[in-house]
């Protein structure tokens, strides 16, 4: 019986997946709908795991005997899942203690971890209280202006704590990686972060800086600071394929949304709870 309920929680979870990808109409629709389908399947799974872990190995649910393949179906499923979070954490680990070995500098009010690299680079990295990576490439080819343009849009990922957020939300893209959609989503959700952060930059230069800067990032190639920095790391992303859209939102000046929550996909995952008092 637990194996039926872990098999339908999958079901679930995949063919929500896949019928309600699309894209809603406002930026607060947008941002709920994406965050909520990219929770919503994960979430689903790991509560129906936890409840049959919790439920035992032993016993029965509406007269049926429960049996131990889905007991160690869920313990792996949590097993895999723990591994993969303690993965992460030591490579935000190995982050951090690389970081230290660069040289701190004041800059724009606040200490940085500088970079000797030609190509322009900046960055947030860490948990909860970011810090600001910059390249020397960065310090050296952008105008004043252009600098505080991309400070601001740092400033943003450290207001709302991105590092944080995304770290977790990585974790679950990762132990996910297979279910329908994932990376679309993925992707998605960095991009309406980045838009966030341009929008919220415009609250201290001009939007039209901001775009400028964007394009500025988009001309220098990809380079890679030889840091462990995907699990806890908001670099300023210039995505040719979606440089056009991050352009579009800015100059629009269309309203986002300070922070929206998907709650009601948050509160139907945990459903498979109920599943409990079923069980004696």
């Amino acid at each position: 019986m637990h194996l039926d309920l872990l098999l339908l929680a999958l079901g679930v979870a995949i063919l929500v997946r896949v019928l309600a990808m699309r894209s809603g109409r406002t930026w607060q629709d947008r941002w709920q709908r994406t965050l909520g389908l990219f929770l919503f399947s994960p979430l689903l799974l790991g509560v129906t795991a936890w409840s049959v872990l919790n439920m035992g190995q032993h016993g029965q649910m509406l007269g049926v005997p429960v049996g131990q393949i889905g007991f160690l179906c869920a313990l792996g499923l949590g097993a895999g899942a723990g591994g993969s979070l303690i993965w992460q954490v030591g490579q935000v680990w190995r982050s951090l203690r690389q970081l230290q070995q660069h040289p701190s500098i004041k800059i724009a009010d606040q200490s940085a971890y500088l970079l000797e690299i030609d190509m322009p680079f900046a960055a947030q990295v860490g948990f909860w209280r970011s810090r600001l990576v910059v390249s020397r490439g960065l310090l050296d080819q952008f105008s004043p202006e252009q600098l505080a343009a991309v400070f601001a849009h740092e400033q943003a990922h450290a207001y709302y704590h991105d590092t944080f957020w995304f770290f977790w939300l990585n974790w679950l893209r990762q132990v996910t990686a297979w279910l329908p959609n994932t990376a679309a989503l993925w992707q998605e959700l960095l991009l309406l972060r980045e838009m966030r952060a341009d929008r919220w930059a415009t609250q201290e230069v001009e939007a039209l800086l901001v775009a400028e800067s964007l394009l500025q990032m988009a001309k220098a190639p990809f380079v890679n600071p030889n840091l462990q920095l995907e699990t806890a790391c908001t670099a300023v992303a210039a995505d040719l394929t979606r440089l056009e859209e991050r352009i579009e939102a800015l100059l629009s000046e269309t309203p986002v949304p300070d922070r929206a929550f998907p709650w009601l996909w948050i509160l139907l995952a945990w459903i498979p709870c109920l599943t409990i008092i079923l069980h004696q």
